[in-house]
């Protein structure tokens, strides 16, 4: 039997084949196991990695260097990071393939094996890491100090520093989120030995390589930058410091770069007015809110004083959504003893539009597209409502009813204690009975289209009415007893029927405005203008009066007159005209007082003239608004630069650089067939508005 053979195999031999094959058949049987395993472990070293980078931060901002060691291990994490994260992909590939497949297939068995082995390897990797970082009892050393040391200094060129001051502003919006010094490790017992020179060099170590912003909080003298060893701000390192001070003078002297001032501290009169604006609001948090945003950068007492005032007497008298123009709202300003301060008309006008500039930039105002027109916040103006309602303290003192579709006036009662009434924008159809008004100083009755009758008597009681406007209504004429109005400063009858003025007009000594403008009136009683000495500004735009002149074809007399009446009011400062013949233009500008004081001018028909010298219009400095309308024979403008060494020439002669219009700001050409040619409006300034 020599083909027979025998082996012999030991029991141990046996046990240990048996357990190499249980462990690799593991690898395949627990790999869903251990995948969840090795998740739960991954997360544990990313927070042990926290842990220790944690460390390592405070101990670097106390100026030590980390250890080797520990920059070794902080690698390594985070290698294997990335490395498990791609075992764990590959294993949901694997997963996925067991079950399409089915898990007795080779080719499963065999990635499944292949993958099994590397997560118990990583297992085992993860345990020594965690091992090793968590016997990290010292991430960092102290550096010993160079042998040449940077030691903070002025630099030779001039830097450009970037300052804020911001006063009463809370510290956590200034600048966003901060570290304290002791954050940075500026405060523990070492700190607190060290010498003033060590502390900035500490500082300047710790800032100078990085992007900051240093927050100094209530600064009362000048700090030298560098010699606490904060680094200078500039283009390069986009740093930013800022600094809270009482001080204006202390701003100039660190060199602030921008300021934003603490309103309520900028002025000891400021917090009283403040407190007065508050009452205003009468509690209401939105209006509290708006207006306080409006204010905020309002620093002094004239700007608070101009807004206590308007929401006291301004917002509530208007429709909503209504559009003012600015020069009337100024005027009626002026007359209702808004701008009494001042002595000089100038003055008070360049006051006005200062205050509606004020009111516009703190939203309190809103501008109309062309800017000329203005109306007030819809929340200041509901705000204002409320006020002078029945239920605000100014109860009894306003009667506010605009946009309501009133068919006749208010009850007479509610008259007798009202300082001001507004009306606007309703259907009041006439206006009769002798209400008793003692204290009424502004009645505002404009947009009733329907109105058509005041009776006489109406006025009789309103001996302290100041602003009177009926514009945009229907009357056919003003009544005799509006002599009574010995106070009215300003009478708005724009937009009317009116066609004739009472001689007893002549007892309004008072009025400072008188607007006309797109009325049908036809006839001024002779010496009627003259007698109101205290005229500042006169509306005569687009009305009846010059129709008529045209339409008779040569200069009345009345006209003529007006002209010479025109000119002896000693205020006047706000003139729009209309002039409706070359005659008459001719003595128009031959006066010295009209054409510098005329902020509109309207030219019309001119019958017969073909030609139209504007060339004196140059000297019109306050020229806003010009209107050229129906002048159906025009059909060349010229300029005469007489004095200047040139003779009348056309428009294609001149130099387009030479700016006659200083202030025109809207032009008007309608049904001017003959006219072609339009270049002569490049002497205007590039902002005017044609039609």
């Amino acid at each position: 039997m020599g083909n027979v053979f025998s082996v012999s195999i030991s029991t141990k031999d046996i046990a240990g084949c048996c357990d190499c094959t249980a462990a690799r058949a593991n690898y395949i049987c627990r790999l869903a196991e251990n995948r969840v395993t090795l998740r739960t472990e991954l997360q544990k070293l990313r927070e042990l990695k926290n842990d220790v980078n944690r460390k390592v931060d405070v101990a670097e901002r106390q100026q030590m260097k980390r250890l080797d060691q520990v920059q070794g291990w902080l690698s390594r994490v985070e290698a294997m990071e990335t490395e498990v994260g791609q075992l764990i992909g590959d294993g949901a590939e694997t997963i996925e393939e067991k079950r399409l497949r089915g898990c007795c297939h080779p080719k499963h068995c065999i990635s499944s094996y292949t993958l099994g082995k590397k997560v118990v390897r990583k297992l085992q990797d993860m345990a020594t890491l965690m091992s090793e970082g968590r016997n990290f009892e010292v991430v960092a050393d102290i550096v010993p100090p160079a042998p040449v040391e940077e030691i903070p200094g002025r630099p030779t060129v001039a830097w450009n520093q970037h300052l804020t001051k911001f006063g009463g502003v809370p510290k956590k919006n200034m600048a966003g989120s901060k570290r304290d010094l002791g954050e940075v490790g500026f405060c523990d017992d070492r700190w607190k030995s060290k010498s003033r020179h060590e502390k900035a060099k500490d500082i300047w170590r710790a800032l100078s390589k990085k992007r900051f912003v240093m927050l100094l909080d209530d600064m009362w003298e000048q700090m030298d930058l560098l010699e606490v060893g904060i680094p200078p701000p500039d283009q390069q390192n986009k740093s930013k410091l800022i600094f809270t001070t009482r001080s204006q003078d202390l701003c100039g002297q660190m060199g602030a770069h921008k300021k934003i001032q603490d309103a309520l501290n900028s002025d000891p009169e400021i917090s009283e007015l403040a407190e007065m604006v508050a009452k205003e609001c009468c509690g209401l948090p939105l209006a509290i809110i708006t207006v306080g945003r409006a204010m905020a950068s309002k620093v002094t007492p004239q700007d608070w004083k101009h807004a206590i005032r308007v929401l006291q007497t301004c917002a509530s008298n208007f429709p909503e959504d209504f559009f003012i123009l600015k020069e009337r709202l100024i005027h009626q300003w002026n007359c209702d003893g808004f701008l009494d301060e001042f002595d000089d008309t100038d003055g008070s006008r360049n006051e006005g539009f200062n205050i509606i500039s004020t009111l516009v930039h703190a939203c309190l105002l809103e501008e109309s597209s062309n800017t000329r027109f203005v109306k007030f916040h819809d929340v200041v103006r509901d705000m204002a409502l409320w006020i002078t309602s029945e239920m605000g303290e100014m109860k009894g003192k306003f009667l506010v009813q605009t946009s309501a579709g009133l068919t006749q006036a208010p009850d007479f009662v509610k008259w007798m204690t009202t300082e001001r009434i507004s009306l606007m924008n309703n259907r009041i159809e006439k206006l009769t009975g002798s209400p008793t008004c003692p204290n009424l100083s502004v009645l505002l009755l404009d947009l009733n289209s329907d109105l058509q009758m005041i009776s006489n008597g109406f006025f009789r009681f309103m001996p302290n009415l100041r602003v009177l406007s009926l514009s945009n209504t229907k009357i056919v004429e003003l009544p005799s007893d509006i002599s009574n109005l010995v106070s009215l400063q300003y009478l708005d009858l724009s937009h009317t029927e009116i066609k004739k003025l009472p001689i007893e007009m002549k007892n309004l000594v008072q009025l400072k405005t008188l607007r006309l403008c797109a009325s049908k009136l036809s006839s001024i009683p002779r010496g009627l203008i003259s007698s109101l000495l205290m005229l500042q500004g006169v509306g005569m735009f687009n009305c009846g009066l010059y129709d008529q002149v045209a339409e008779e074809g040569v200069e009345s007399y009345g006209n003529e007159s007006l002209i010479e009446e025109l000119e002896s009011l000693k205020y006047l400062t706000d003139l729009s005209v209309t002039i409706a013949s070359a005659s008459m233009f001719k003595r128009f500008l031959s006066s010295r007082k009209l054409p510098s004081c005329t902020l509109g001018l309207s030219l019309k028909m001119f019958k017969g003239s073909s030609s139209l010298n504007l060339s004196s219009l140059e000297n019109m400095k306050h020229l806003a608004g010009l209107t050229m309308k129906d002048l159906d024979s025009l059909r060349e403008i010229k300029f005469d630069w007489a004095g200047k060494g040139k003779e009348t020439v056309g428009y294609s002669s001149l130099n387009p650089k030479v700016k006659c219009f200083h202030g025109l700001c809207e032009v008007v050409i309608n049904r001017c067939q003959m006219l072609k040619n339009l270049t002569w409006l490049i002497f205007a300034p590039t902002s005017y508005i044609l039609q």
